[in-house]
């Protein structure tokens, strides 16, 4: 088997654990860590402290057998220790191992008593082994040529040092096992939000449904929130506008189906009377003609909407920079020959006569064109419609458009939905259009930084104003 093959074969093996198990590895590593280092520094300490105290005593031995002896030769001064409550023995050391005495005594002499008998090294503690026994000895010097060894059995500080040593392994081992049910709790705890904002996404994945949301905690009396639940409440935050979306979705969809119903229909009824037009007058397949190509305007224009209110933003390679007095003008003049009976009157102010804008130039003329079209449908009788130019009183802001038509005016009743997409007022309903023109308008508006709004006019009517941000 070749090694790729051995490497897919040990995949599954070598998956990722879970981030609660990774993270409760990581609490328990680093408790039991610190556990064990804890444990071992104590050990240490005892170990160190218990040697020191046996290291006095042989001190204090030696210098006590050399008050008792001085000068004495090579040989055994005092004690026997062989046995654990025998006094320290003492023997002297020759630098020259030619008068050492004959039988030698029960201290090991090594090389490095030699030396500091000759001078040549500074005193020294070992642990030997003495009948079998721990025992701990002190080699100082004594007389010239001459060293003194002392030592003394040191079962109880070998036992002491055991018994700390089981002692502080109990308890690493105690607090490694505390560590992981700690590791454990804490990645539970920790990651509560994380599951539930994971049970919630599978949850939307399985029914797709973004109306669930992740159970937050409530704010203590400080307020603050950790890193977990904001990311919870930014997932919440995020859902609400997911909701909203599909929502507007599922709105425009059947609003659109809704509006195409009608026309369809009228569209298949013509070339219905069409397809049998043996059986119609010349008038009457002229009239069934005219009004199929009506309809297919109407569908035309219906889709076209739709397919402009499908896009959220302005291609950016297409935005420059626009003079707004002009494209207004033009726009306006557009209307004049659209709307032959409506008198538009145009006033540009100075201050903003050479005002420029950043956008789309033919996308500000379609929102200035359906203002200007909604605002001549309710003009009739030959009502005018005034239209201005200028710079919001008292405001730092850009230049600000207003539409003005003197016609029934908007009802505070349909005020809250002009902009909403196919919304028709009760008085409009038997006037052209499909009621996409105003969501269009706002839509564009928005996606130039700026702000339209409706308002009842002064004296009658309805007001249209289009403010533009300070940077255009």
């Amino acid at each position: 088997m070749t090694g790729a093959g051995r490497r897919r074969l040990g995949a599954p093996w070598r998956r990722r654990r879970p981030l609660r198990t990774r993270l409760a590895l990581a609490a328990t590593a680093a408790v039991a860590l610190v556990a064990v280092g804890v444990c071992a520094a104590a050990f240490l300490v005892v170990r160190g402290a218990l040697y020191r105290q046996l290291d006095l005593t042989l001190t204090q031995s030696a210098r006590l057998a050399a008050q008792r002896n001085p000068g004495a030769g090579p040989g055994v001064l005092a004690g026997e220790c062989r046995f654990l409550a025998a006094p320290a023995c003492a023997e002297v050391v020759s630098a020259d191992p030619a008068q050492d005495p004959r039988p030698p005594g029960q201290l090991p002499v090594d090389p490095a008593a030699r030396e500091v008998a000759a001078g040549e090294r500074a005193p020294y503690y070992t642990n030997i082994t003495l009948a079998g026994h721990p025992a701990r000895m002190l080699t100082t010097d004594y007389a010239k040529g001459r060293a003194l060894q002392v030592a003394l059995r040191a079962d109880t500080v070998e036992d002491g040092i055991e018994e700390a040593a089981w002692w502080l392994l109990l308890t690493a081992a105690a607090g490694v096992l505390l560590a992981a049910v700690l590791g454990s709790w804490v990645s539970r705890t920790g990651l509560a939000p994380v599951t539930r904002l994971t049970a919630t996404a599978e949850r939307i994945a399985a029914t797709r449904d973004p109306r669930h949301r992740i159970e937050l905690p409530s704010r203590g009396p400080s307020g603050r929130e950790d890193e977990i639940t904001r990311l919870a409440g930014s997932f919440n935050t995020m859902l609400g506008e997911l909701e909203q979306s599909v929502t507007a979705q599922r709105r425009l969809v059947a609003d659109a189906s809704h509006e195409l119903r009608t026309p369809l229909t009228a569209l298949r009824t013509n070339a219905e009377l069409l397809a049998r037009g043996e059986r119609l007058t010349a008038e009457q397949r002229e009239r069934a003609s005219l009004a199929l190509g009506r309809q297919l305007r109407e569908v035309t224009g219906l889709v076209n909407d739709l397919i402009e209110l499908a896009r959220d933003e302005e291609p950016q390679p297409l935005v420059e920079r626009v003079r707004l007095a002009p494209l207004v003008e033009h726009c306006v003049s557009a209307a004049r020959s659209h709307w032959p009976g409506v008198a538009f009157s145009v006033r540009v102010a100075e201050a903003v006569a050479e005002a420029e804008v950043a956008g789309v130039p033919a996308r500000l003329s379609r929102l200035v064109s359906n203002l200007l079209d909604n605002a001549a449908k309710f003009s009739g009788g030959g009502l005018p419609v005034e239209v201005a130019l200028a710079s919001p009183a008292g405001a730092d802001g850009g230049p600000e458009l207003t539409v003005r038509d003197h016609g029934p005016g908007i009802s505070a009743e349909d005020l809250p939905y002009v902009f909403d997409r196919f919304y028709r007022a009760g008085t409009a309903r038997a006037l052209p259009g499909s009621g996409l023109g105003l969501a269009m308008a706002r839509q564009i508006a928005l996606a130039h930084g700026a702000e339209l709004v409706a308002e009842p006019g002064p004296g009658g009517g309805a007001l249209f104003r289009l403010t533009f941000g300070p940077d255009g």
